[in-house]
């Protein structure tokens, strides 16, 4: 039985992080609010059985320590966003551009679908795909 899984990644600051995954791909925070607005530890709900939790830098390396985490333009994981059609990427595509998100390569079909790369504020890449078209 596989147990929920819960998805780490390092951020330089905690609003600018939240707000980005808040405001564009729509998820919600979960635990109890701490004054300033957002839970600790910082996690979204991805869905039943997936967490998104973001940890700022020096408490990412306080973790994984002795291991020193490469932090700032290293990227070791690409996640993936599955959307119903291509027109959705795009859109999706727009609100990452809205929110100092970054195009690493424009949304393009490839054999494995209409797909984007796109880099959050500290550089984590995700695929944002229709797989279905």
């Amino acid at each position: 039985m596989l147990h929920p899984i819960t998805i780490s990644l390092p951020v330089a600051d905690r609003r600018r992080a939240h707000d980005f995954y808040r405001n564009v791909l729509d998820l919600q925070t979960i635990g109890a609010l701490q004054a300033d607005g957002m839970p600790e530890p910082l996690q979204f709900l991805i869905n039943s059985g997936v967490r998104l939790m973001l940890v700022p830098d020096d408490g990412f390396g306080f973790v994984v320590a002795p291991r020193v985490p490469e932090l700032g333009d290293q990227a070791e994981t690409l996640l993936c966003i599955d959307q119903p059609t291509s027109a959705d990427v795009l859109a999706l595509r727009e609100k990452w551009i809205a929110a100092d998100g970054q195009i690493v390569s424009e949304p393009a079909q490839k054999a494995w679908g209409f797909t984007g790369i796109f880099g959050d504020p500290d550089g984590h890449l995700w695929m944002i795909r229709a797989a279905g078209e």
